[in-house]
């Protein structure tokens, strides 16, 4: 399928009045078409069905460089699946979109799909530890919420529990950081966490927890008794 055709079958699905609706919301200066989420999800799931990964991913590249924002999400779930075979250039693909990051939306669907691809290989952590220091706010922050599935194992094995660690320790660099996007990515990291470990919360909190912004510090313990 062609990036015309593909955006063709994103148009046929606009609802009138949607895109002012999410340009008003967003906030960021590009093209909106007004395609609900699950329109969005029904058109990709037919196209990861139908389209090979290298397909996929080229498919994905070229909606991503059009800027549009619903073509933005439907790139991210292009490439949004558990079991990927040979998925080095999904994963490359990913990571190359972190710096265009601009908005919350946008990264947070491109993040999902690269949760898959770091639990696939979580070698790749190395990598992301590496956004941490982005002068970036998105990229900062992107390393957070790509990492969220490691706040959701009950019993963690060893490996697992040392990249636990290992973001707490970069969530722990994050409380100093102003910025509310960062402060809330903390705070949703350490709620997400508490589900499954209220201690290692509880502890998080009680050394780095008054450097928190009062609303993050919250949200982060929501679930804590």
């Amino acid at each position: 399928m062609t990036p015309e055709a593909a955006l063709d079958v994103l148009r046929a699905r606009i609802e009138p009045g949607r895109a002012e609706g999410a340009a008003a919301y967003h906030k960021v200066e590009r093209e909106y078409l007004g395609v609900p989420n699950p329109a969005i999800n029904d058109i990709t799931k037919d196209w990861r069905q139908s389209h090979t990964v290298d397909e996929r991913v080229a498919l994905a590249d070229a909606l991503w460089r059009t800027d549009i924002y619903e073509a933005r999400l439907a790139a991210a779930k292009l490439l949004t699946q558990a079991r990927i075979k040979g998925d080095e250039d999904a994963w490359r693909l990913i990571a190359s979109w972190v710096p265009d990051f601009d908005s919350w939306a946008i990264a947070d669907h491109a993040c999902m799909a690269g949760q898959k691809r770091l639990v696939a290989d979580p070698a790749r952590v190395d990598e992301v530890e590496g956004w941490t220091t982005s002068d970036h706010m998105w990229t900062r922050r992107a390393a957070l919420v790509i990492t969220l599935p490691w706040t959701k194992q009950n019993n963690p094995k060893p490996a697992d529990l040392a990249i636990r660690e290992r973001v707490l320790g970069w969530a722990a660099g994050y409380v100093d950081d102003r910025e509310w996007f960062i402060q809330k990515a903390v705070a949703w990291w350490l709620r997400d966490l508490s589900k499954h470990d209220p201690e290692r919360t509880r502890a998080f909190l009680a050394t780095h927890g008054d450097r928190m912004k009062p609303f993050a510090r919250k949200e982060a313990g929501k679930y804590l008794a």
